[in-house]
């Protein structure tokens, strides 16, 4: 069989292990610094969010994943059906019984290898797992700053529901934009 280079450069997604621990906390870490950096604006806090304890206890819990490329973990993100207690706030435009809602959390590329198209394969992943899952109704969100991350999320089908105010994973002042798409 041959393999085409399309083919060779499609990531692998995959469950982390406590073996990836040290690579996704460096995606946190480049992050961390294009943000302090002016380079980008998540409005997250290297202090406070994500952390490598974020990583290890969502490794941990079994629901986070990565995409690796040619040995390399260039994304990762936990996926579970855990609406986090702000999601309440958010006036979804779907009825959607709790155990049919998939969740994106923390979908993070990193940007030492940005502009590939790893988040975009992220989320069809996320949304195949949700389809396994018989999960149809996806849900995600982001802070209102994260303007990239929000046009990403429209371009794939994403649906901004609300801007919740919040204290979100410990940061204060964050205006959390929900999001929804139905499979």
């Amino acid at each position: 069989m041959t393999v085409t280079n399309r083919e060779r450069m499609l990531p692998m997604f995959r469950q982390a292990t406590l073996d990836d621990l040290e690579q996704i906390a460096a995606i946190y870490d480049h992050i961390h610094t294009e943000e302090e950096a002016g380079r980008a604006a998540i409005g997250w806090d290297r202090a406070i969010y994500p952390t490598r304890q974020t990583a290890l206890d969502s490794i941990q819990a079994g629901d986070m994943f990565v995409a690796e490329d040619q040995g390399r973990i260039v994304a990762t993100a936990k996926i579970n059906q855990e609406q986090v207690p702000v999601y309440a706030d958010a006036a979804w435009t779907q009825a959607a019984p709790p155990d049919q809602v998939m969740v994106l959390h923390t979908l993070v590329v990193d940007p030492q290898v940005k502009g590939r198209g790893y988040g975009s394969r992220f989320v069809a992943f996320y949304e195949d797992y949700a389809r396994a899952h018989r999960c149809p109704y996806l849900r995600m969100d982001t802070n209102e700053r994260n303007t990239s991350a929000r046009a990403l999320y429209r371009r794939l089908g994403y649906q901004e529901v609300s801007v919740v105010p919040c204290q979100f994973n410990g940061i204060p002042g964050v205006n959390l934009v929900c999001l929804e798409k139905t499979l």
